[in-house]
């Protein structure tokens, strides 16, 4: 479980899953886009790689996943993605509340 370190998306991974940490990458984008490229690249090198076993849950905001994915979720959507080996990943659905 890896969350932004924005308060708003560590309380949201610590009340679903009991805990998180927090790991930068993953941090808002809306407002930096300096930040734009680095944060993307190290993204991809996590989501690309194929677990053992397990699912890796992360917790970020919706520029953070545009940047990454193209796709712009709505409040408290889920982006699934799975890992494609490398640095390659495609999007496999999306659930929203409701």
């Amino acid at each position: 479980m890896l969350s932004s370190p924005w308060c708003r998306c560590l309380d949201t991974a610590r009340l679903a899953f009991g805990a998180a940490e927090a790991w930068p990458p993953l941090g808002n984008l809306f407002g930096r886009p300096e930040n734009r490229a680095p944060q993307v690249r190290e993204l991809e090198k996590l989501v690309g790689q194929r677990l053992p076993a397990g699912n890796l849950v992360l917790v970020s905001h919706g520029s953070t996943i545009d940047a990454l994915t193209g796709v712009s979720p709505a409040p408290g959507e889920l982006v699934i993605l799975t890992p494609q080996g490398g640095e390659r990943f495609t999007v496999a659905g999306r659930l929203t509340a409701g």
